[in-house]
């Protein structure tokens, strides 16, 4: 079996393709990735000369591209991750999105299609989100039947996908399966994410932003848990079905900025709490979702998977990983992404800076 994972080079992309080489030595695996600004090939370094791994270059929303690995390679399998998947980004430009998430899942799914032509023996896992589902309230939690209501371009161009995904099973009998997961964190998520941005902050003494008074909750999930319900999945999950992955590990923003900087304090040999005065409350997202919840029922009673490491744990490692990765950070923080974080977070820290001075003077 030949496995096809997208955006490889990415996050969780270059975490399953390590993942799925430990787990099935004896398939072979190829990675495709366009490398745009939050794909990097160190983050599969560790899979450099292995027999059993092959990368190419492309783009998901090229015909070409993707036609060129289905003929070149007998692909039985495939796990699409390859994805723009920042919020922020996707208020700024809404286009590139569309063109990645919807056009390029639609290409994937029409050559996957011309190249298996009814075939039975094959897959397509479609990676997903709990963005999709919009957002709770205090109570309740996203379950496979929920109603879509994505709020941000990000969940709506993710949400069309997942729509064509089953469209392609429905209409043409593609052998499918999707997983929504909830946020992910770990080794290899690119600086412009929550968890990242704030590690490198506290590192290099910089303020820490915080959107409103960071009361939005959601639920956290370890990649390496996400790896293996992904493999869990892909092996004996109903084909056409939906599963829903979360690490039932939900806390607000602001308790989780509070409990990253103490992983980096302790890390660094500090009294944890020692940087908590780093944060900044900073202007809001806009539409941002005020709750995400997974109900994990279907994937633990159907495949008898739930997430294995704690929130604390998780974050733990994750600290330990950037502090030791620090020269990978700041490669990543280069060109692109310091324009986009002077676009989007500096106004936002000013703003808070000049109110913070003026309550100081008004005291």
């Amino acid at each position: 079996m030949t496995l096809l994972v997208t955006g490889a080079a990415g996050f969780i992309g270059s975490n399953l393709v390590h993942h799925l080489r430990r787990v099935w030595p004896e398939r072979q695996v190829v990675s495709f990735d366009l490398l745009s600004y939050a794909g990097n090939l160190e983050n599969l370094d560790g899979v450099r000369g292995d027999a059993g791994h092959v990368f190419v270059r492309g783009d998901v929303a090229s015909r070409d591209d993707v036609r060129g690995v289905f003929e070149r390679f007998d692909v039985t399998g495939v796990f699409h991750l390859a994805a723009e998947s920042h919020v922020d980004r996707s208020i700024v430009d809404a286009a590139a999105f569309v063109r990645t998430n919807v056009n390029g899942t639609v290409v994937l799914l029409q050559e996957a299609a011309r190249a298996w032509r009814g075939r039975t023996d094959v897959l397509f896992h479609h990676v997903s989100t709990d963005e999709v589902f919009g957002s709770l309230g205090a109570d309740g939690s996203f379950g496979p039947d929920t109603p879509y209501a994505p709020s941000s371009p990000y969940s709506a161009s993710k949400a069309a996908s997942d729509h064509f995904v089953r469209a392609w099973h429905t209409t043409y009998g593609l052998p499918v399966v999707v997983t929504n997961c909830s946020n992910n964190y770990g080794p290899y998520q690119f600086p412009e994410k929550l968890i990242p941005v704030v590690i490198s902050r506290a590192l290099a003494g910089e303020p820490v932003p915080v959107y409103g008074r960071g009361a939005n909750v959601r639920d956290w999930l370890y990649v390496e848990d996400h790896c293996a319900a992904m493999v869990a999945v892909f092996a004996n999950g109903q084909r056409g079905a939906t599963y829903c992955i979360g690490g039932e590990s939900e806390v607000c923003n602001l308790d989780l900025v509070k409990m990253v900087l103490d992983e980096v304090d302790r890390a660094r040999g500090l009294e944890p709490g020692r940087s908590h005065g780093l944060i900044r409350f900073v202007e809001d997202r806009p539409g941002h979702d005020f709750r995400y919840a997974i109900d994990i029922s279907r994937i633990r009673e159907e495949l008898d998977w739930w997430p294995s490491v704690s929130l604390r744990e998780g974050l733990r490692r994750t600290v330990a990983w950037y502090l030791a990765h620090q020269d990978w950070t700041e490669r990543a923080r280069r060109g692109d992404h310091r324009a986009f974080e002077e676009l989007w977070y500096a106004d936002r820290l000013r703003a808070a800076e000049r109110a913070a001075a003026e309550q100081e003077e008004q005291r």
